[in-house]
């Protein structure tokens, strides 16, 4: 190894996550017994993105990802009751108007961004939109636009969004919700193996109709409907959620990786710039919302940017009414997936067809 290159360069793959193990369970144990929502999760994004900074050079199987996104879908499910679902329906008109404000303000914000020569071509456009990243980092490169760049800005929005959400309940933890509803947690054996089952059907569905972040929307749906009609009880024991909590968080910790963070440093301050704009947007959302009489962390959760699997994780280690939270952010995950890249590709093609302005 030269004397300039990455620390962990050499080290052998067992022994890069051996570390990444080791620090994640260092960070995630205190933080844990201080009570801290999503301390696991949290730690391991630290600590992939201290490995990936180091030479860690490492991925997360494709499979390992999927399973804990399958099994948090299952968690959210085990929330979904009749009671919820009265929710949704009373709430909708609600919920279609805040996220079409979420959408219409990262439009807005990546137009000008590009307006105002903050960020190249179509990558503010792409790099904003309030979820789906995959399917935005494709679009992103059939139109022309920075891939690497937008892949940085989704996936920084995603810990950013989860840091202040994070700290939003340390602040606006309310010593009583008025409709907290838990998802079961604990060791049934007949509910983990219906968990698990659901899990495994959601996920091979998933993998057909291949719906960007289908791995976690189609159990979230599948297990809610069989959940709510009292055909199955899910309950996932603490350790197997702790597993899938670091997986989650591994998996947008090692997207961090040196070449990206070299080729995205050059604008990061624009790029956080946009990204606080969109949660500055969330929170004025959120303090309307608590005019309805909704708890303000359950409100700022609802309206929270993505990413999905971030929120549901905070959701559902703290007090709050996660029947509201995940309704709303499947409600703007779906928008998003439908009309994201429609508005995306309108708003590029003004951008391909006209120069920005001086």
């Amino acid at each position: 190894m030269s004397r300039g290159g990455p620390p962990l360069a050499n080290w052998p793959p067992f022994a890069r996550w051996a570390l990444l193990l080791t620090i994640t369970t260092a960070i995630a144990l205190p933080l844990t017994l201080a009570g801290l929502p999503a301390s696991v999760m949290l730690s391991a994004i630290f600590a992939g993105i201290c490995v990936q900074m180091s030479g860690g050079a490492l991925r997360l199987p494709r499979p390992l990802s999927a399973s804990a996104e399958a099994l948090l879908g299952c968690l959210m499910a085990g929330a979904i009751t009749p009671g919820a679902v009265s929710t949704f329906a009373a709430h909708a008109p609600l919920f279609l108007a805040v996220v079409a404000i979420i959408i219409g303000g990262s439009t807005l914000v990546g137009w000008q961004l590009y307006r105002l020569h903050l960020l190249p071509g179509t990558t503010a456009i792409w790099g904003l939109s309030p979820g789906a990243a995959p399917a935005m980092m494709l679009m992103a490169g059939a139109f022309g636009g920075d891939t690497q760049l937008v892949a940085f800005m989704q996936y920084l929005r995603v810990v950013i969004v989860a840091l202040v959400a994070l700290a939003v309940s340390q602040i606006w933890a309310p010593v009583q919700t008025l409709a907290a509803i838990a998802p079961p947690v604990g060791f049934d054996p007949r509910g983990l193996a219906e968990g698990l089952a659901v899990a495994a059907v959601g996920l091979a569905v998933a993998q057909r109709v291949r719906l960007p972040a289908g791995t976690m929307l189609v159990p979230l749906v599948l297990g809610g409907a069989l959940h709510a009609s009292g055909l199955v009880d899910i309950t996932l024991p603490a350790a197997l959620l702790a597993a899938v909590y670091a997986l989650i968080g591994w998996a947008v910790g090692l997207n961090f990786t040196l070449p990206v963070l070299r080729h995205a440093i050059r604008v990061l301050p624009q790029v956080m710039l946009a990204i606080l704009s969109l949660i500055a947007l969330s929170g004025l959302l959120a303090a309307g919302l608590t005019r309805l009489g909704i708890d303000p962390l359950t409100a700022y959760l609802a309206t929270s940017p993505g990413g999905m699997s971030s929120v549901a994780v905070i959701a559902a280690t703290s007090k709050v009414d996660i029947a509201f939270v995940i309704s709303l952010q499947m409600v703007r995950f779906l928008l998003v997936v439908a009309l994201g890249p429609v508005i995306s590709r309108r708003m590029a093609r003004q951008v391909s067809q006209r120069p920005p302005a001086g």
